[in-house]
């Protein structure tokens, strides 16, 4: 008998701490966030940690700003819910975001998990978001393979590299039309990382659809401390475009190189990443003129995105003065559509929250970029992204593409060395 009683009082106890942390789980949101907070990108890293906590002070307080969310404090969704987010970082290493996605879900127990710039850790990443069935949302990471793998938990917000690269293409196709010009030949140089790797695969395709001549193809390492034998052959091809996917550091370096070795293309598409790094502007200074670049983002589409301006504002609270810039806008964006979703599934049940996801449906008036809005495709991945190219003039960046969007015309060809003395 005694027993019996023991066995209940146990059961009790149990059950009362079950109901208990269920309580307080539903008392707050745990979302787990990897960035590169330390590296050779750290900075990008640092300015998507405070765009992600600009979100978070977003939902979790009234603020006069006409997104969702916005106007209430928490989730109204879960009775007022706070949103929590545990920040790691994973250096730029795949094993690090492996091991520290494992750890945020089974240590820190988050509900749902996000990140984390660098294709290949949201690679390493998802797939442990995937196995532990945790809802997986990224905002900023491009490679193409990423919503290719039929993962069932994960969604990518923003466009990745095929995308992008279509819109570089449908820009050199009304470029040349509107200008009356050709451009006929182009070389490929990326990095060895899982974005260049796939970035430089996708625009070869672009280039034989199109009937341009490829002159070369480039690989370098991604940690590669000289780029003297790269640039030598890209001069010797000499095409009429160059398409570089690179990091931050090895941006440099390539514009240093192409500097001392009188490199001039005449003209620089970029695929984003070191060429939209928020120190690029100011540390490249006048090497950085002509270069144009892919963003889902410019501060001078405030005009048009009423939101922006204000958002903006909030962020330089959280950055040290610092202005939004593609990766945090990126960024912010995506936290949003994944507390949204929370908020629709009314749960920290995270096959209620990827059902969520399935179903979202964002319209472009309540985004701080301009996509069409945000809707899901059966892949994950967000069909309603749309992108801008921009190019480096007098000292900051401009909205050149699509037209309807620019803010001012292309420079072409861009600037030799001699003329940017």
């Amino acid at each position: 008998m005694k027993i019996k009683i023991i066995s209940f009082l146990f059961a009790s106890i149990f059950a009362f701490s079950s109901l208990l942390a269920s309580i307080v789980k539903a008392n707050e949101v745990k979302i787990g966030v990897l960035l590169p907070l330390t590296g050779p990108v750290a900075q990008i890293g640092l300015d998507a940690k405070a765009a992600i906590e600009t979100a978070v002070d977003i939902i979790n307080n009234k603020t006069d700003l006409n997104i969702p969310l916005a106007k209430t404090e928490g989730l109204p969704g879960l009775k007022g819910a706070k949103i929590k987010v545990v920040i790691v970082d994973h250096q730029g290493k795949p094993e690090i975001g492996q091991s520290e996605a494992e750890r945020l879900i089974n240590n820190e127990k988050v509900h749902a998990l996000f990140g984390a710039y660098f294709s290949a850790v949201t690679g390493t990443a998802s797939l442990v978001a995937e196995r532990a069935g945790i809802p997986f949302v990224n905002g900023s990471s491009s490679s193409p393979a990423l919503t290719e793998r039929g993962l069932k938990y994960f969604f990518r917000v923003s466009p990745h590299d095929g995308q992008f690269t279509k819109l570089m293409f449908d820009f050199l196709d009304e470029f040349q039309k509107k200008k009356n010009i050709k451009i006929s030949s182009a070389s490929i140089l990326h990095e060895d990382s899982a974005f260049g790797t796939d970035s430089a695969t996708t625009q070869e395709k672009f280039i034989n659809d199109k009937k341009y001549k490829l002159l070369n193809k480039i690989t370098y390492n991604a940690k590669a401390t000289s780029l003297s034998s790269e640039v030598q052959k890209l001069k010797a091809s000499n095409a009429d475009l160059l398409l570089p996917s690179s990091y931050t550091a090895d941006t440099y370096l390539f514009l240093k190189t192409a500097k001392e070795l009188d490199y001039n293309p005449k003209m620089l598409l970029a695929q984003n990443a070191g060429y939209t790094d928020p120190a690029f502007v100011s540390t490249a200074g006048k090497d950085a003129e002509g270069a144009i670049t892919r963003s889902p983002y410019n501060d001078d589409l405030a005009k048009r995105i009423p939101n922006l301006s204000k958002v903006n504002e909030l962020f330089k609270k959280k950055s040290n003065g610092r202005d939004l810039s593609d990766v945090p806008a990126r960024e912010f964006t995506a936290f949003m559509v994944l507390a949204d979703a929370i908020n629709r599934a009314g749960s920290i049940n995270p096959d209620k929250i990827r059902d969520a996801l399935v179903k979202t449906n964002i319209p472009a008036k309540d985004l701080i970029v301009p996509y069409e809005g945000v809707r899901f495709d059966a892949k994950g991945q967000n069909e309603l992204q749309r992108g801008i190219l921009m190019q480096v003039q007098n000292g900051k960046y401009c909205t050149i593409y699509p037209f309807a969007f620019a803010a001012c015309e292309v420079k072409y060809p861009m600037p030799t060395w001699a003329q940017k003395k």
